[in-house]
């Protein structure tokens, strides 16, 4: 349960205590207006259109190793999309702090990586997978 006073914009603790929820509302209202914007225009409605029906496919099918970044980039070109940031004022910011803060001293109960230094004997033919095929390192597809 998110006990912010802004929920909207706000950070918790996950439903199951093990990770933290970022909430930035303002992100999807920015995204939903831009997207109608252009969806509003006429000679630019055709190519929207087209671009999302093309994210539509890759997502309602089996996509390929990049391909809904490059759907995605599709519709955020043809829609003429920003990146997806707001603006946080001061007093948010400590607000937010206060909050990541209180949500990192429940993770880190388990210690600084949190619940993967439990070491549970059922556990351990996952970690030696994991030694054998670590998980491919996740690269944000945006740069700052």
């Amino acid at each position: 349960m998110n006990h912010s006073s802004k929920p909207q914009q706000s950070f918790s603790l996950g439903a199951n205590g093990l990770h933290g929820v970022l909430r930035v509302d303002q992100i999807r209202t920015d995204t939903l207006m831009q997207l109608v914007q252009s969806w509003a225009e006429p000679k630019d409605r055709d190519d929207v259109i087209a671009a999302l029906d093309e994210l539509a496919e890759v997502v309602t099918g089996a996509a390929r190793e990049g391909e809904l970044d490059a759907a995605v980039e599709q519709v955020e070109d043809v829609a003429g999309m920003d990146t997806a940031q707001v603006e946080v004022r001061m007093s948010d910011v400590r607000r937010l702090l206060a909050e990541v803060s209180e949500v990192a001293r429940v993770l880190f109960r388990f210690g600084s990586k949190g619940a993967s230094e439990i070491r549970h004997p059922a556990m351990r033919a996952t970690r030696v997978h994991l030694a054998k095929n670590p998980l491919p390192e996740r690269s944000d597809r945006r740069s700052a």
